[in-house]
């Protein structure tokens, strides 16, 4: 390993950027939480509905959805709105999203409705794909124990936690929690969603220059699994903070 240089922040190579998470940010939504990891935030908002969609109507189960998108101006220069349709990138995250909040919920214990789950980006500086998912459980949780304390679903909906976060190879190091400007120059990126039993839900990584080995896969690893640990315990204070 090459000696460690010190990040552009001055964080250490395994710490987290700030986080907070402010819970009713939006006052209609059934739940609703601001996320702000770093100078990257993102507005998740958690809508419930009595009906669920047509193909799965009379399977005495719910579902979940996500939707995903990112302000004109959440970037240096701005980016177009995706009026004629999603690109790629954002069908791809939107789908990460939902994939990954649904294995946070019994869906049978929910019963036939179907929870809509938007994370609309007001400012990217990297990981607002792992951001929105750590967020929007939050969100989600709000919105169904209101649910839960009218009789309406039973406390079992609610299964793991689930977080995620971002983590790559600079100069040889794994670094926890990318910003932009470390993410555009990493050798190897990945992003990582694990439920609160340490279970990887999903990992996504790639090599953007050569190709990396199975000690280098198994150090992200550790270090994506530390990091996630530490968001769960600020999901669970944001929680507990809700629901005195």
């Amino acid at each position: 390993m090459k000696e460690v240089v010190k990040r552009l922040d001055g964080r250490k190579l395994n710490e987290l950027r700030p986080v907070s998470m402010t819970r009713d940010y939006v006052e209609f939504p059934e739940g609703s939480v601001l996320i702000e990891m770093g100078k990257t935030r993102v507005l998740c908002n958690v809508s419930i509905q009595e009906k669920v969609p047509a193909w799965m109507a009379g399977k005495g189960k719910g579902w979940l959805t996500a939707e995903y998108a990112m302000l004109p101006r959440a970037t240096h220069t701005r980016t177009p709105r995706e009026t004629k349709g999603l690109k790629g990138r954002t069908q791809e995250i939107k789908r990460l999203i939902g994939r990954s909040l649904r294995m946070s919920i019994d869906l049978e214990a929910l019963g036939e409705r179907m929870i809509l789950v938007d994370c609309d980006v007001i400012q990217a500086d990297g990981g607002t794909r792992t951001a929105s998912i750590t967020g929007a459980y939050v969100a989600v949780v709000i919105a169904l124990k209101k649910l839960i304390a009218a009789g309406e679903v039973p406390a079992s909906v609610l299964k793991s936690p689930v977080a995620a976060i971002s983590v790559g190879i600079m100069d040889e190091i794994p670094y926890l929690d990318l910003c932009y400007e470390e993410d555009s120059r990493a050798e190897v990126d990945f992003n990582v969603v694990m439920d609160g039993e340490g279970r990887f839900i999903e990992v996504q990584g790639t090599a953007e220059g050569e190709p990396f080995d199975r000690k280098t896969l198994d150090a992200l690893l550790d270090v994506a699994r530390d990091g996630i640990q530490d968001l769960m315990k600020k999901q669970q204070s944001v929680l507990n903070e809700s629901f005195k």
